[in-house]
């Protein structure tokens, strides 16, 4: 069971690892988007002069519709509901608009290369060697993305350069090609530390959540411990006085509890306080609170309850006890005591207070009964 829950929460923490790397590839992309427009219109600017304005014209045309085309699914994201922000969802589609805008800017990038005119073309290398390094920022947290944007974008470029005559332009394309060898290889250091680092956050919020748990629940019966009951159930009673909600108690004690202790061992009443806590668990709404006091003690917070539905309610606690099955034991019975909140109670240890007379009133009468405050 143990192994079990741990494979679990390994699924959930690499889900959740991935969900935060897509997040942050969203957050990261608009710097992305704005980056290669402002890149393409620098430029053109500075290859006016010196390359065909339907060629600069027709590349921009290109690169501002995939530019909208990212714009609309950002758009899309950040107004989805979060719960919706899925990797499943949303990956697919950001992979598609990358590739198109890449293989547009990688493409008009190669075309504005003209043969023997030297400065534009380390103008364009200048361009695209400065794509690929916005690129590592920008996809950071996905390598393969980072490569294929790269690669689109500065390798046409480079290749071409290589199979220039000159040697300057031979040099130029060689050197880009290490420089990007370099980027892809500290791409793998980069990724592989944002993914410990997203996977250490999500370890230590999964940690701290089962401290917190472990620190509000009873470990025997699964139930809120005595101090997390209270804690609870006095801002319900704060918010149900306020609202004017009805709020109903239950106190609930296991009859002859210290002799099934003497008689059949202490085993048998641990499994008895298990028994009885499954029972009360499977018998509350989502909204009412439900703890272990101490010892053989529940108590149980209804709100939005009348004080007939409440005793209804203890009545069928009741019987499912009276009817649990436990071996050594014979007859497990429990009383109960239902109080509603009335205006002179002046917080919820009044009202636990009213259903505890009435819980004694219960085993005075002698017990396996509920009595009402």
């Amino acid at each position: 069971m143990y192994l079990l829950e741990v494979q679990e929460r390994d699924v959930l923490i690499r889900s959740q690892v991935r969900t935060d790397r897509l997040h942050l590839l969203f957050r990261q992309s608009f710097f992305s988007v704005l980056g290669s427009v402002l890149a393409a219109l620098m430029l053109s600017w500075l290859c006016w002069e010196r390359v065909g304005h339907e060629l600069v014209g027709c590349w921009l045309g290109l690169l501002s519709a995939s530019t909208l085309l990212r714009v609309a699914l950002l758009t899309l994201y950040f107004r989805s509901p979060v719960d919706t922000r899925t990797p499943q969802r949303w990956e697919r589609s950001y992979w598609l608009t990358l590739v198109l805008s890449a293989t547009i800017w990688g493409g008009g990038a190669l075309a504005l290369m003209r043969p023997g005119d030297l400065l534009t073309q380390a103008l364009v290398l200048l361009f695209t060697v400065g794509m690929s390094v916005s690129a590592v920022s920008c996809y950071s947290a996905y390598r393969s993305m980072t490569i294929v944007s790269i690669a689109l974008v500065l390798l046409p470029c480079s290749l071409w350069l290589l199979f220039q005559p000159g040697s300057t332009q031979i040099g130029m394309a060689a050197a880009s090609l290490v420089f990007a060898s370099f980027v892809i290889s500290a791409t793998r250091k980069l990724s592989d530390a944002m993914e410990r680092a997203f996977r250490l956050t999500r370890e230590m919020a999964c940690a701290h959540s089962i401290a917190i748990h472990a620190a509000q629940t009873d470990e025997l019966t699964g139930l809120k411990n005595r101090r997390a009951f209270f804690h609870q159930a006095g801002h319900t009673y704060e918010r149900c006085k306020r609202e004017r909600i009805p709020l109903c108690a239950l106190m609930i004690d296991i009859d002859h509890f210290k002799h099934i202790n003497d008689s059949y061992g202490h085993q048998a009443g641990d499994q008895v306080l298990r028994l009885i806590g499954g029972v009360i668990r499977h018998s509350i709404g989502e909204e009412d609170i439900c703890g272990r006091l101490g010892g053989e003690e529940f108590a149980l917070l209804l709100t939005d309850t009348t004080l007939d539905l409440a005793r209804t309610t203890a009545e069928r606690l009741r019987q499912a006890i009276a009817q649990l099955p436990c071996e050594h034991v014979e007859g497990i019975t429990a009383s109960l005591g239902v109080a509603c909140m009335g205006a002179g109670d002046q917080d919820v240890h009044m009202l636990l207070n009213d259903a505890d007379k009435a819980l004694f009133r219960a085993k005075a009468q002698g017990r396996n009964r509920t009595a009402v405050a």
